[in-house]
């Protein structure tokens, strides 16, 4: 049954709950709302280590909801940001964290990464984690093994 009778709208957040869902089991946390704050960190840290053109194509392979929630904010003439370690990285994604800090922060981002690699094609996958630089990309985990199919 429709909640707001606009089907693409149910859909849009249907998708971003089973998405969130699926991180908050995976990262163990048992709080939506700290994983979704989490799942938006990365996406915002990510999308600002991408020239335009690849965090757009990024972008549009998320949900409707969560490219609403990825574009929040951005100013595309300041990406991607000069900053681009790992280490700049991780304390980009902890500093939404300044009350209640992440305990395993790479561990965390990585458990996004891993979403992202069983949700988005491989070949954006692909182009995402070549584009960012070396010691960020250690972070993801290489192709992701889905249903017996190596990508």
């Amino acid at each position: 049954m429709s909640t707001t009778g606009l089907e693409g709208l149910d859909r849009t957040v249907h998708v971003t709950h089973a998405w969130i869902n699926e991180l908050d089991e995976q990262v163990g946390w048992n709080n939506k709302a700290r994983t979704y704050r989490l799942l938006r960190a990365v996406l915002h840290a990510l999308r600002d280590r991408l020239q335009v053109n690849e965090a757009a194509d990024l972008a549009a392979q998320l949900p409707s909801l969560l490219r609403g929630v990825y574009y929040e904010h951005w100013r595309p003439a300041a990406t991607p940001v000069k900053n681009r370690s790992k280490a700049d990285f991780i304390a980009t994604v902890e500093d939404s964290f300044k009350t209640d800090p992440l305990e395993k922060p790479a561990q965390a981002i990585m458990a996004v990464f891993e979403l992202l690699s069983k949700k988005v094609s491989g070949g954006e996958i692909d182009d995402v984690r070549h584009a960012l630089p070396a010691d960020l990309r250690t972070m993801w985990p290489e192709p992701y093994v889905a249903a017996g199919a190596l990508r």
